[in-house]
């Protein structure tokens, strides 16, 4: 992966962790991927014999959330403006349908609020938000001519 790539990816992951935040706190229907997180980690944690530290379990899992976001928006920066815009849409779709449909199928359970229409909307949009952000930057970064 190059360097360039993950700190697009970075700005992305930050857009969408940032919109998350807000969100959670401004909507009580609003996706909450950081609960899914802390389920994960929490799940893996004990899975390896460790109990998950109560007071910096949801620290935690939101640096692993900016991680795997960042490392999975380093793939939309193409050699093309095109080719870059679409990956954007395409892997920011992918990852907001992803993020409600998967959680269920590795164990662990539906993410909150998913059965409301304004939470699936809201899910899929902001991980596109970040998907775009990333392609934004990589076009102002590129050294296209």
């Amino acid at each position: 992966m190059r360097l360039r790539g993950y700190l697009c990816g970075l700005v992305g992951a930050g857009v969408l962790t940032g919109i998350h935040q807000i969100g959670r706190r401004v909507r009580s229907d609003a996706p909450r991927m950081d609960e899914m997180g802390m389920r994960a980690l929490g799940r893996a944690m004990r899975g390896a014999g460790a109990e998950p530290p109560r007071d910096s379990l949801y620290q935690l899992a939101l640096a692993g959330d900016l991680t795997a976001n960042a490392t999975y928006y380093s793939f939309i920066p193409a050699r093309t403006s095109a080719a870059t815009w679409t990956r954007a849409v395409l892997l920011g779709t992918a990852a907001g349908v992803g993020a409600l449909l998967l959680p269920r199928h590795v164990g662990l359970g539906d993410p909150p609020h998913s059965d409301r229409l304004a939470n699936q909307l809201m899910t899929v949009s902001w991980y596109l938000a970040g998907a775009l952000a990333t392609a934004a930057v990589a076009e102002l970064t590129s050294r296209r001519d």
